[in-house]
């Protein structure tokens, strides 16, 4: 007997909830109203929002305003171009930008273009240029190619940025020594030993103290540090350098803010047509690129910030382009460096609290205010604190985050030849050949294969061929295989993602004309599973984890037919032994999915189906799955058992742990019963083997969690709603009063509804589906070896539940502490492991208008 079938559609209508309110509402239940609008958080007091940007916005301004001054004097452009370039990005694209928490304005990436123009144009020329990469970006959002530039190689990217950064680095690092720095990298490499000659004491001591500021303050202990840091490093160093050049009374040049009536503004473009579209271009595929990708960093910290929970907007890719050029239109119309989205500015305006645009905006409105009504305070500013601001910025954008990133991806000579190129050539040259070399290393790996041949111990001859199996290979390969003697018994280990026709034809030719002369051949891929060569019709649209189901599939997709014309479909292990006769090495052994017929099915021989099916599964794991875990189950016999979690779940055959759970062999210990239920102790009619479990699993195995999973359609659940209480006492009926006490729950008045965050359960059946694994997680409480282990801090308690329909998990807040807090199933969404640590199965925060009902 099954005990937990489907009972319903998963996609309920909304009457069907509607009468589940009616039937279980209770005073203090969950209010019936809808989400509220987007942007507003939840409860729609709109002045948190308010507050929330307000905040946010003054954190972004205090980073902003030091950095705009830093790249405006790197540039060797005016002051005052770094704060219209600022106001402008906050303001202007802010407003048109496709990415709402992005904050835009003068940026390192551009730095070493912006100076270049400059020396070689003219800083009102240099501003033209800016415009014409502003309605360039214009064009090119227009025709929509924003998301092509995300193809772009981040070892290409990441080595610009460092080059960059380098370059960066050795042009401040004259201006921190106190001297002038020359028109390239390579003359300020040649020309820092006479610099080194002839120090300037007061500026090199300003410096270093902007620098010690940066580099200490994060790193502020205690609670000082967590108060302190609310203050940016970046305005903390230049603050703390200004104080003590103005205190002491220091000489040396400082920051020079002329009267805004004087302001240079754009002029017709005056040079070779050529040099201008080339500077034109080399900013519009700077800027976008960069702010491109920014955006996409900024959609990943937003997704991954629990508070506030806001749902943003994703990001627009085309729209964010227009945004940045309107805005390198206005900036450079206004005599204003470029713009591209800063990735520092961003990050900080995410981990502020920003929820809306409104955030960059006002930011973009404070720099306005303080370049108006602060000029006396910017002007005591020691240009030496800049330079060691911009130097120390430059160093950073060397990110050794991304040399790992791409060692790891084996890219490091993209990286390198891309870094030193711009170094040594430029911004647009280095791009071009980072995309050389990039496109020269992806062409030798697709060319370069290793095909070697070796003899295991058990007489298998074994080839590998690790790489693309191109026309290229084929006389190697070929040559290799020849080698293996005629009866033996071959396995041929495929690493790699493509084989192009000529490769296929010369394996497929050698299997046939092996096996032909009695050998034994089989072919495997990366991963140890059969190889997917050319797949019969008959088998095109089964899984691999499909065998046993109650499908049928027929071999060439229409049914034959009887003496009455009905159609007859063959079972699906008559389809797997008939696979098992005909198999080829390079079939693939995924079984056919078939479709549901409405018409009936033929059985001629169940048992011998039945037997079919699991001499067939256990020949299918024998072949493809046991060489892969030989090796860790060895293992696990040699050292026994030491699973890190007991898994109590139902035992309903839709509920395969491992798949779910993404786990293996020795990784959980695992009971299964109907209704997932933990009886506790000293019940009448209680069944020993779950206590027995849990006591074995807690003092014997030292589990670190226990997780009760309940999962969607449980038969059992229906069983205890729509089962009179009269009536035969039969084995399944006595196992199920252990889940009265979960029913009873449900219809308590003194106990809130457990629920998925953001919406109501979808009927009764699923609303005592999740109301059971909270009264479960309460029996488990009250087992001695359970109570023992969280009393002393080595055991948590989890509750999750599964909705099979959508193949989605939810995992309770804090099983631990059921009773104490509201019972909410958090989704669990598909992030990884980041660079932080996070583990997988990240919660996702509830969207707007979850329904977060307080216990009575």
């Amino acid at each position: 007997m099954s005990a937990c079938v489907p009972t319903r559609n998963d996609h309920t209508s909304r009457a069907t909830r509607a009468s589940l309110v009616s039937r279980f509402q209770r005073p203090h239940g969950p209010p019936s109203a809808g989400p509220p609008s987007e942007g507003t958080p939840p409860g729609g007091r709109r002045f948190r929002i308010a507050g929330a940007d307000l905040s946010a916005s003054i954190a972004v301004f205090l980073i902003a305003l030091p950095l705009s001054l830093g790249i405006a004097l790197a540039t060797g452009a005016p002051l005052q171009a770094g704060l219209v370039a600022a106001a402008v990005g906050g303001i202007v694209a802010g407003r048109l930008g496709g990415s709402p928490l992005q904050v835009s304005g003068p940026a390192a990436g551009l730095t070493v273009v912006t100076a270049e123009l400059i020396q070689r144009y003219g800083w009102r020329t240099t501003c033209a240029i800016t415009v014409l990469a502003g309605v360039t970006q214009l064009v090119l959002a227009a025709v929509r190619v924003a998301r092509s530039a995300l193809a772009v190689s981040p070892a290409i990217v990441h080595g610009m940025l460092a080059g960059i950064g380098a370059t960066i680095a050795l042009a401040q690092l004259h201006i921190v020594l106190g001297g002038t720095p020359q028109s390239s990298a390579v003359a300020n490499v040649r020309g820092l030993p006479a610099q080194l000659a002839d120090l300037h004491p007061v500026a090199l001591s300003v410096s270093a103290l902007t620098v010690a500021v940066l580099l200490l303050w994060p790193r502020i202990p205690g609670r000082t540090g967590r108060i302190v840091r609310k203050i940016p490093a970046a305005l903390a160093a230049v603050a703390a350098a200004t104080a003590v050049a103005a205190f002491a009374g220091l000489s040396l040049p400082r920051v020079d803010l002329p009267s805004w009536r004087s302001h240079a503004l754009p002029e017709l473009p005056e040079g070779p047509v050529l040099g201008i579209l080339a500077a034109v271009l080399t900013v519009t595929l700077v800027g976008s690129v960069e702010s491109l990708l920014s955006a996409v960093a900024v959609d990943k910290l937003v997704s991954a910030r629990k508070e506030p929970r806001i749902r943003i907007p994703r990001t627009n890719l085309d729209r964010e382009l227009v945004g940045q050029g309107a805005a390198n239109i206005v900036s450079g119309a206004l005599g204003g460096l470029p713009i591209t989205g800063v990735a520092v500015r961003s990050a900080a305006n995410v981990s502020a609290g920003g929820i809306t645009r409104n955030s960059t905006m006002l930011h973009g409105l404070w720099i306005v205010v303080a370049a108006l009504l602060l000029v006396p305070v910017l002007d005591l500013i020691p240009l030496a604190a800049l330079a060691a601001l911009v130097m120390f910025v430059g160093i950073q954008m060397v990110n050794i985050t991304h040399l790992r990133s791409v060692t790891r991806h084996r890219e490091m000579l993209v990286y390198v030849v891309t870094m030193l190129a711009v170094v040594l050539a430029g911004v647009l040259e280095g791009v071009v050949i980072g995309v050389a070399v990039a496109v020269a290393v992806a062409l030798h790996r697709l060319a370069k294969t290793r095909i070697t041949a070796e003899i295991s111990a058990d007489g298998v001859h074994h080839v590998r061929a690790r790489g693309q199996l191109t026309f290229l290979a084929v006389p190697r390969l070929s040559r290799t295989l020849n080698q293996v003697p005629q009866g033996a018994h071959a396995v041929v280990e495929l690493d790699g993602s493509f084989m192009d026709h000529a490769a296929f034809e010369a394996l497929q030719d050698w299997q046939d004309a092996h096996v032909a002369q009695g050998g034994r051949v089989e072919v495997a891929g990366r991963s140890g599973n059969r190889f997917a060569g050319p797949v019969s019709v008959a088998h095109t649209c089964c899984r691999p984890w499909t065998p046993w189901r109650n499908h049928h599939c027929d071999d060439h997709g229409t049914a034959p037919a009887d003496e009455s014309g009905r159609p007859v479909i063959r079972s699906a292990a008559d389809s797997a032994l008939d696979a098992d006769r005909h198999d080829s090495p390079t079939r693939s052994t995924q079984a056919t999915r078939a479709t549901q017929s409405d018409h009936p099915v033929r059985s001629v021989a169940p048992r011998r189906a039945s037997g079919g099916q699991l001499a067939s599964g256990l020949s299918a794991f024998q072949r493809n799955t046991a060489p892969l875990v030989r090796e860790e189950l060895a293992r696990l016999a040699r050292e026994g058992q030491r699973p890190s979690q007991l898994f109590i779940t139902c035992a309903d055959s839709r509920l395969v742990t491992s798949m779910i759970t993404s786990s293996g062999p020795g990784d959980l210990f695992t009971v299964r019963n109907v209704g997932n239920l933990v009886p506790p102790p000293g019940a009448a009619g209680a069944d020993d083997s779950v206590a027995a479990a849990i006591e074995y699993a807690v003092d014997v195995l030292k589990v670190a969690s226990i997780t009760i999973c309940g999962h969607s359609g449980c038969g059992a659940m229906q069983a205890l709603i729509n089962t009179p209480p009269d009536g035969p006492q039969t084995p399944l009926r006595r196992w199920l009063r252990h889940g009265l006490p979960s029913l009873e729950r449900m219809k308590s008045r003194h106990h809130s509804w457990a629920r998925i965050s953001g919406r109501l359960p979808t009927d009764a059946i699923e609303q005592l589906c999740l109301t059971n694994v909270v009264q479960q997680l309460e029996h488990l409480r009250s087992h001695e070896a359970v109570r023992r282990g969280l009393a002393e801090g080595t055991l948590e308690l989890h509750g999750m539940y599964f909705h099979v329909g959508e193949a989605q998990a939810y995992l309770l807040e804090d099983g631990a502490l059921v009773g104490d807090s509201a019972e909410v199933f958090d989704r669990i969404g598909p992030s990884a492991y980041d660079d932080e640590g996070l583990p997988p199965g990240e919660l996702e925060g509830p969207p707007e208008g979850s329904f977060e009902e307080s216990r009575a």
